[in-house]
């Protein structure tokens, strides 16, 4: 693994990074190297810890509702209990975009409880800080349930292909009109930036040496 940098050699862009892309992309992984290099506060989304997961992924039509709730209630107690406490000091990656809670609701809830889920989620949205980067990682579906099938998750392997490639499409959708912070698109499909120093070094390159509007990464190995 590339030697963790000096806190104080982080980049700007470091100040609070939010790494997003469907299911199996990596986001977790790339969030945990990130945090070890620049030496910031982990974030993570905390899916083990919502307890209507794996019922949503046995009976979606039935837990879609509970499940985006407590994921929208647990996100923003750990943002607000981060801002209150001054969110950047020290600096934070985490493993998700806030405004990514509402893409999953939009795929997996009906019209009347995504109306609902809409007016709570502008009820707190608006007392969030934001990111100073969003890192979207894209791979195909085939890859992604590959990814999720080496990785194991037991709740997880019933994700069928389907609603992948719609929360896919979702995420297309959304990060096209995307523009309230600086965004690297990273083609996830072939390089390792986990396991593959090469690779790393030369995302954190794309990343110090500043990204302005929206940036494509994809180095072509």
């Amino acid at each position: 693994m590339t030697a963790p940098a000096a806190e104080g050699n982080a980049p700007a862009a470091a100040r609070f990074i939010a790494i997003e892309g469907p299911i199996g992309v990596g986001k977790t992984s790339l969030a945990r190297r990130l945090a070890a290099t620049w030496q910031t506060e982990l974030l993570l989304e905390g899916a083990a810890e919502n307890p209507f997961l794996p019922k949503f992924y046995e009976d979606p039509r039935r837990y879609a509702l509970a499940t985006q709730l407590h994921f929208l209630f647990q996100r923003t107690r750990e943002l607000q209990a981060r801002s209150q406490a001054d969110l950047f000091a020290p600096r934070l990656t985490a493993d998700f975009l806030f405004e990514k809670d509402r893409l999953f609701a939009r795929v997996a809830l009906d019209d009347d409880e995504f109306a609902l889920y809409q007016e709570i989620y502008q009820r707190v949205v608006q007392t969030l800080p934001g990111p100073s980067l969003v890192i979207y990682l894209q791979a195909s579906v085939p890859t992604l349930l590959k990814r999720v099938a080496r990785r194991g998750i037991d709740y997880e392997q019933g994700i069928e292909a389907d609603y992948l490639a719609r929360l896919c499409t979702e995420y297309v959708e959304f990060f096209y009109r995307y523009d309230d912070t600086p965004l690297l698109i990273v083609n996830a499909e072939e390089i390792n930036l986990v396991d593959n120093d090469e690779h790393y070094a030369l995302l954190l390159a794309e990343i110090e040496q500043g990204v302005v509007g929206r940036r494509y990464f994809n180095p072509g190995v």
